[in-house]
């Protein structure tokens, strides 16, 4: 008896065709932010969060937990971007063994500046393509999805 729950052909289309369109999603936004700005991906990513902050600035920890990255990756990242003044580090008041990751003047203009073509892109290449509805839906299924993944790694 096989074991195994293998995918039907029309779930691994799905499957298929889902993790090709995240790929060239990533791929084409990432173009799009090398070519028009000096921004990463990765760079963009943390700029977006400590710019909807009230003031810019957010423990590393709080950070890290939003964007789903690792220590590692999270800290190799700030140096990068703190070497280019994007953003700077500063101790926590609260616990002397925490970072506060602070959004700097030129870490702002950077996002700002980026933002308006990053947006024209998702809009072109992904939300533009799809109906309100599929909006909807789409929208419902990820937050399933990611419901069950919080959920799992609570366990």
């Amino acid at each position: 008896m096989d074991e195994n729950n293998w995918l039907d052909d029309r779930e691994a289309r799905l499957w298929r065709t889902y993790n090709a369109m995240r790929r060239g999603l990533v791929a084409a936004l990432e173009r799009q932010l090398t070519q028009r700005s000096r921004l990463s991906g990765a760079d963009y990513e943390l700029l977006v969060v400590l710019s909807e902050t009230t003031k810019g600035r957010l423990r590393a920890r709080e950070l890290r937990s939003t964007v789903g990255w690792n220590r590692s990756r999270l800290a190799h990242q700030l140096r990068r971007m703190e070497a280019r003044r994007l953003i700077r580090r500063e101790a926590c008041p609260d616990d002397a063994r925490g970072t506060v990751v602070v959004l700097t003047s030129e870490g702002r203009r950077a996002i700002e500046a980026a933002a308006p073509d990053h947006v024209a892109t998702v809009r072109r290449l992904f939300i533009d393509v799809l109906s309100v509805d599929e909006i909807d839906v789409l929208t419902s299924v990820t937050e399933r999805v990611l419901a069950r993944l919080e959920n799992e790694q609570g366990d």
